[in-house]
């Protein structure tokens, strides 16, 4: 070998290595109290618990130990996570995007009915708003430090009363899954309805809704098949992304190398992972729902599985443009309107003006 050759070599094999994830030897020794999102659904079962319970101390060698608990098992309903992160109450915090939006409506940017009609879509929409999230969450929540962004599966309608398309829809009051989505609604003549999640089954069964806005499998698991009867698959909810965050204190507190070893640990254990079961777990959902395909996550529903058409793709799709993102663009000030057509208006085609 050369002088000149080992000496690149040399100079490559340093740059790789000032690049590389910290050694769990480098980490500090520390405590970090993590807060979920709801206990009942796969995101948290099968992903936030194992990663921030059990992951997390065992690959770090024991060098960082986790408490680990949801918002719904302390007694909130999901909005109040950040606001409790902001002041310390709350080190680290996941939870749905839409929930936070009347603190930070920069945050409803992320998620709209049909701005991602597929999983890939909706991932590059999230990377591309990554830097104007954490930006939003520093200004907002006193310096937070913006961790994930992952997806519930495809938020779809469940129905207890009979419809046969998006048509069908008029009239009827739904539970929406956050506010863009109420403006959908009742830009077709429906009639948006906020509940809090754990009050939608008990809504549905006496009549006070007449549909509710979820994620597949998130209804499967939490018994929507056994008070609903159609199931309209159309996205029209979006990917209810749930965003995790520590507070500002807590991220301060921590080393250079703790802090990279943590990004690196959350984006190959638990975003990418997530993002990657988001298609499977819809497609598992609708099929646990209905019982068209295999249910491996137990007994199978018989909910009447309703078709979306192209024309309602459509329909959504022109609302969007000329409602839902006009009146987003109007709640917030014109940096942020300016960032996000210059991020996700670049990744879809959309142009969002006030």
């Amino acid at each position: 070998m050369t002088t000149r050759t080992y000496l690149a070599s040399a100079a490559a094999a340093a740059l790789l290595v000032a690049g590389a994830p910290a050694s769990a030897q480098e980490l500090d020794k520390t405590s970090i109290s993590y807060v979920g999102s709801w206990s009942s659904l796969s995101l948290y079962k099968n992903f936030e618990k194992p990663f921030w319970q059990d992951h997390v101390p065992e690959a770090s060698d024991g060098k960082i130990s986790t408490d680990v608990t949801t918002f719904d098992q302390m007694g909130l309903g999901g909005g109040e996570v950040y606001r409790l992160m902001a002041r310390n109450v709350i080190e680290v915090g996941s939870t749905v995007a839409d929930y936070a939006v009347s603190d930070a409506p920069e945050l409803e940017g992320l998620d709209m009915p049909m701005m991602a009609p597929d999983v890939e879509t909706a991932r590059k929409v999230a990377e591309a708003y990554r830097p104007v999230l954490a930006d939003a969450f520093v200004k907002r929540y006193n310096g937070a430090k913006l961790l994930a962004i992952v997806p519930y599966p495809s938020q779809v309608v469940f129905c207890n009363t009979e419809i046969d398309g998006l048509q069908d829809l008029e009239g009827k009051k739904v539970r929406a899954s956050g506010r863009t989505t109420a403006e959908f609604l009742q830009a077709i003549g429906a009639e948006g309805i906020t509940l809090n999640y754990s009050e939608v089954p008990g809504a549905l069964q006496r009549g006070v809704v007449d549909c509710a806005v979820t994620g597949s499998l998130s209804g499967y698991s939490s018994g929507w098949h056994e008070v609903s009867t159609h199931l309209y698959p159309l996205p029209m909810g979006g990917w209810d992304q749930v965003l995790t965050a520590m507070n500002g204190k807590k991220w301060d507190s921590l080393s250079g190398e703790t802090q990279q070893w943590l990004q690196n640990e959350i984006k190959t254990s638990y975003e990418d992972p997530v993002w990657e079961a988001a298609v499977e777990e819809t497609r598992e959902g609708i099929a646990c729902l209905t019982g068209e395909g295999e249910c491996k996550r137990g007994k199978a529903g018989d909910m009447v599985l309703v078709e979306a058409t192209d024309e309602d793709f459509e329909q959504v799709s022109r609302h969007l443009e000329e409602t839902l993102l006009p009146n987003w663009a109007d709640r917030v000030e014109q940096k942020w309107v300016d960032r996000w057509n210059e991020t996700i208006g670049e990744v879809t085609g959309l142009t969002a003006t006030k």
